[in-house]
Parts: C-alpha cells; sequence; structure tokens
C-alpha cells in the first residue's frame, strides 16, 4: 500500500508559451509590485538585447540590474547581489538567465529577511546535517524566467557554493519558490546548444532518479515519466534545428513535469548526489554531471530497481531495451560527454569525491544502499 505525503509548492502560477517582457509586467501588475531588481544572465545583459527590452517594458519599475552571477553560484555572488538589491529596496525579485541565477536570487531572498550581509553569515541560513536553521520567512519573493531546462525554478531549494571549502551546500524554505514561472521558448534561442541540451539531460535526470527510487508514488511518476517521454522527443529535435520553437517549449514544459517527484517528496540518488560534488569541487556544470553519470548509476543500481527501470525504457520509446543503454545512447547523439575523463576528473580524485559524496542528502537515499565510500568509487570506476 502506498503511503505518503505531498506538499504543495508555494507557486502561484506557470506562464508558457508567452514572450517574457510582456509576462513580467502582468505578474507585477498581479503582484502589485513597484520595485522589480533583476538578477539575469549577463551574456543575455551584454550580447542580446532582451534584458534591455524587459527594462523598457517596466520603466521606472525596474529598480535595479545584477548580471555577475557565475556558475555553481558561490556564496560571494549571493552577497553582492543581496547588497545591491537591499539598497534598491527591491520588492520583487525577477531571475532571467540559468540556474545558477535562479539559485543565487533564493538565497538573497534569506539573507534579505534575515539580515545576512557578509559570506560567513550565509553559514547561519544554510541546512546543517539535512535539517534548516529557524528561519525568518522571505518577504521579497521572486518570478522566474529560465532560459536553461534544469528546473531549479520550481523547487524551494537552493544550492550555494562554499568557496573556501569547495562544497555545494544547501539552503531551503517554502518560501524561496518562485511566486510565478515563465516559460519562453524565443528566449531560449539566444542559450548555446551544449548548456540547453546538457541541462535538459539534468531534468532527464529528475525523472529518472524520481522514477527509479525506492519512495517512488503515482503522484510524482505520472509527472516523471510524460516529462521523460517530452524531453526525450524534444531534446535530438533541437539539436536537430536550434530554431524548432515547439520542440523546445515541449521541451520546457517536459522540464516543469520533471520536477514533479522531487516536489512531492520523492528523494533523488547517487546520480544527483555526486553530482553536487562534481561540480562544486572541479566546477563541472550541472547538465555534464547527469550526462557523465546517471547512466553509470543506472547500471550500479540495476540489481535493485531493474522493473523500475524498465519504465524509463519505455517512457523513452524504447521498452525491450536495457534503459542504461537508451540513456547511454541518448546522451552520445546529443553530442555530450560521456564519461569523467571528458569533463577533466582523474581517478587520482575517486576517493576525495566518494567520501564527499557521502555526506551529500541523496546518496544515503540511493535505491540501491550505499553504505560506504567504496560503492561509491565503484560507481565513479563505470563513468570514469
Amino acid at each position: 500500500m502506498h503511503r505518503g505525503r505531498v506538499v504543495f509548492g508555494a507557486m502561484d502560477e506557470v506562464v508558457f508559451g508567452r514572450p517574457t517582457c510582456e509576462a513580467i509586467v502582468e505578474q507585477m501588475d498581479r503582484l502589485g509590485s513597484d520595485r522589480a531588481f533583476l538578477m539575469v544572465s549577463g551574456t543575455l545583459n551584454r550580447n542580446t538585447d532582451e534584458i534591455e527590452k524587459v527594462r523598457h517594458a517596466l520603466g521606472a519599475r525596474c529598480v535595479g540590474t545584477f548580471d555577475a552571477m557565475p556558475a555553481h553560484t558561490p556564496r560571494a555572488a549571493v552577497i553582492a547581489a543581496a547588497e545591491q538589491a537591499r539598497a534598491a529596496k527591491a520588492d520583487l525579485i525577477v531571475t532571467i538567465g540559468g540556474g545558477s541565477i535562479t539559485d543565487g536570487a533564493k538565497a538573497v531572498q534569506l539573507c534579505l529577511a534575515n539580515d545576512v550581509t557578509t559570506i560567513d553569515g550565509i553559514e547561519a541560513i544554510r541546512v546543517h546535517g539535512g535539517v534548516e536553521p529557524p528561519l525568518k520567512a522571505p518577504r521579497v519573493r521572486q518570478i522566474s524566467a529560465p532560459t536553461t531546462i534544469a528546473g531549479g525554478e520550481f523547487s524551494a531549494i537552493a544550492g550555494v557554493t562554499n568557496e573556501a571549502k569547495r562544497q555545494k551546500e544547501m539552503l531551503r524554505h517554502p518560501l524561496v519558490m518562485p511566486r510565478a514561472t515563465i516559460l519562453d521558448p524565443w528566449l531560449t534561442v539566444h542559450t548555446p546548444e551544449w548548456l540547453f541540451l546538457s541541462t535538459g539531460v539534468r531534468a532527464v535526470d529528475h525523472c529518472v532518479e524520481g522514477i527509479c527510487s525506492n519512495e517512488a508514488h503515482p503522484y510524482g511518476d505520472a509527472q516523471a515519466l510524460k516529462g521523460l517521454a517530452m524531453l526525450a522527443d524534444a531534446l535530438p529535435r533541437v539539436k536537430a534545428d536550434r530554431n524548432d520553437i515547439e520542440a523546445r517549449m515541449n521541451a520546457q514544459i517536459g522540464t516543469w513535469l520533471s520536477t514533479g517527484p522531487l516536489a512531492s517528496g520523492v528523494p533523488m540518488g547517487a546520480s544527483h548526489g555526486i553530482g553536487y560534488v562534481l561540480g562544486a569541487e572541479f566546477g563541472v556544470p550541472h547538465g555534464y554531471t547527469s550526462c557523465v553519470m546517471l547512466p553509470a548509476v543506472m547500471r550500479w543500481n540495476k540489481s535493485a530497481n531493474a522493473e523500475r527501470q524498465a519504465q524509463v525504457g519505455a517512457a523513452m520509446g524504447h521498452a525491450s531495451e536495457d534503459a542504461c543503454d537508451v540513456l547511454d545512447r541518448f546522451i552520445r547523439g546529443l553530442g555530450l560527454p560521456r564519461s569523467l575523463r571528458e569533463v577533466g576528473v582523474g581517478p587520482e580524485h575517486f576517493d576525495r569525491i566518494a567520501r564527499q559524496a557521502m555526506r551529500t542528502p541523496w546518496v544515503p537515499r540511493n535505491p540501491r544502499k550505499i553504505d560506504d565510500p567504496a560503492q561509491v568509487r565503484e560507481i565513479l570506476i563505470t563513468a570514469a
């Protein structure tokens, strides 16, 4: 018998298939916001007119722009953005960009609410041992227009990198989830191909680890299986034709669905856990960590969840094939890396990666039990 609990997030709306600048104005009107602080992609701001179109649409309601968030959301950049938003007296944060910017704005919300003004001050608001500290709820909320498709805009979790320790740390509060997400496929045409496709594989990873979890339930499965089918169809189409707007829209909706398991309490597994370490320690992009690790984790897990893995292959259109092989071929077909060697991580680092991965929230909840770093090392060798 299924048992569990689904907690619905604090997002009001998802707007899809509409231009960003129009949708942002409508959201500000809906929320009664007068002072929008933009946290945006530096590349979009400097090399396209997309951000200027938003500023023009907002007029005097735009009170500032921050466009200097590096990959993996380092603490120092979070503090810099928070100070700028505080000085601007922002009443809403608008993010236009990838997952690092989205996570950065989530962290900024907590910094503003809890008077965090220093890099070390983030220690007081991060999750410790899986438990978040008592926090004041964010008063300045967020709306998000993502340009990548990893799906972080649909969660109440932010990953922030502690530069001193070279570790990814979690921040969590129900109200850091954006009030609204705007899925604008035209905006994503500016995203480099490798980044759009690899973050799409990250969304595939959400689906797969959600479906294959020992804690999976029908509510999460329904979303993940449909999301996986949409992503499996859409990503190769975008690879074949970068101007296929319908495929981009389908990939964005597939990504939205991919977050169903995690948002409804289903944990991720070792692919996500090891990926945290590869990102924080070695600067491997989020999407690439899934390209490299997901098939290897699936092979290692197969003895524990072969029936669940069969659902993955079927959703991707290959019901009679091994899901690990289907994923391997799918990722290679997108022209993305498939080994740790290809992302610059050699065997000499495996022991350290394995030890750090054991401290992430997801490795201990992998569907095949992982009791010690030696087992993580087995997975890493498979992915080498």
